[in-house]
């Protein structure tokens, strides 16, 4: 069955930097565009960004362009958020997504 497990969450003071994995099983990786998604207290869930299937093409949220780079390890089936200069408007459970299917969410929360 298809699984998304992501980790990497955690807190950190304005300014500072993360780094979200998420690891998939239970289908081909390769074949699938995957995305990050975060859902802040009280917010609707939002879509922050998305990478093709090999790689090739990403796409952000605005309020994240700059800051945030989405990458994938095919070999390893994982993709990854990479959270610099991060703001405490960031502060929300981060999920990992493929269509059809939602990790169990990780917390991120940007604090002094």
């Amino acid at each position: 069955q298809v699984q998304l497990v992501e980790s990497g969450g955690g807190l950190v003071q304005p300014g500072g930097s993360l780094r979200l994995s998420c690891a998939a099983s239970g289908f081909t990786f390769s074949s699938y565009a995957m995305r990050w998604y975060r859902q802040a207290p009280g917010k609707e869930r939002e879509l922050v960004a998305t990478i093709t299937s090999a790689g090739g093409v990403k796409t952000y949220t605005d309020s994240v362009k700059g800051r945030f780079t989405i990458s994938r390890d095919n070999a390893k089936s994982t993709v990854y958020l990479q959270m610099n200069s991060l703001k405490p408007e960031d502060t929300a459970v981060y999920y990992c997504w493929r269509n059809g299917y939602w990790g169990q969410g990780t917390q991120v929360t940007v604090s002094s």
